[in-house]
């Protein structure tokens, strides 16, 4: 008997006129049945924001017998997912990917990014997911080099599927194909950025503000995402949506809580 194609949500950060998610679409088309809920209008670093103290609206971009269906809301990345799930799918999707972002989504970044947080949102609602970022922020980067290795992780998800509660942050050098020399799974860099702000007046004299930042790696680490980026690797990150630190509950169970609460509440 033959399977049926798997139901694959399209998503990103970058608007769904981008040039990334028109090569995310390209490749999910080989593999399964697309649907794409995007953003009309660039939402990158924006996290896992919701909408809720506006309207949102979806806005059907494809005719009914094309092949492919594509909606467009004004809202952020992880609403696009929540509105796919409980208004525009009869069912939930065998995966979400979102992406293909452009610009890097390694180490800290995926804390601030939209098209991480749309893979978050979606593995939160129990649905495997991927994000993809490509590390050139300019509109008319090249994705063709990367798209063998898109169709390849993608598969091996379908395959194999997804621990839970984990979903996968999956980043790209900005290299020819011929020049990545493979897929490593990897730990999130430790790093940070270093913010300033650009101060600045209007010409009616009230002072705003750009901010602007250096990244700074902190990790010597050779099994990080930004080690295997920096060295012509794919980086692959497991994320999970759990953010309970499980290492500090021993520490702060030592700690004399009642005693110290009937201290302060005899003040």
């Amino acid at each position: 008997m033959k399977k049926d194609k798997p139901l694959i949500l399209v998503t990103n950060d970058d608007g769904i006129s981008a040039p990334g998610i028109r090569a995310l679409i390209a490749v999910m088309e080989e593999i399964g049945t697309v649907v794409v809920v995007a953003p009309d209008s660039p939402q990158s670093a924006t996290g896992h924001s919701i909408t809720i103290n506006n309207t949102l609206f979806i806005n059907k971009i494809s005719k009914e017998n094309d092949a492919i269906q594509e909606y467009s809301t004004s809202g952020t990345p992880v609403d696009c997912v929540k509105l796919a799930v409980n208004e525009i799918l009869k069912r939930k999707p065998d995966l979400c990917v979102s992406g293909v972002n452009h610009g890097s989504n390694s180490s800290i970044n995926v804390i601030y990014s939209g098209t991480m947080s749309a893979a978050v949102e979606a593995g939160i609602e129990g649905i495997p997911a991927i994000g993809f970022s490509l590390l050139d922020y300019s509109w008319n980067a090249d994705f063709e080099p990367i798209k063998s290795f898109i169709k390849t992780i993608t598969l091996e998800v379908l395959e194999n599927g997804l621990p839970e509660s984990v979903v996968l942050n999956v980043n790209f050098p900005k290299l020819e194909k011929k020049e990545i020399k493979g897929i490593k799974i990897c730990r999130q860099a430790k790093a940070l950025w270093i913010e300033k702000f650009d101060k600045r007046k209007t010409p009616q004299g009230r002072d705003y503000y750009w901010l602007t930042g250096e990244f700074v790696n902190q990790d010597n680490g050779n099994d990080t995402d930004e080690w295997a980026l920096a060295n012509g690797f794919v980086s692959v990150v497991p994320v999970q949506f759990d953010l309970t630190a499980h290492h500090a509950i021993q520490q702060l169970n030592t700690w004399n809580w009642n005693e110290i609460y009937t201290k302060t509440s005899l003040r």
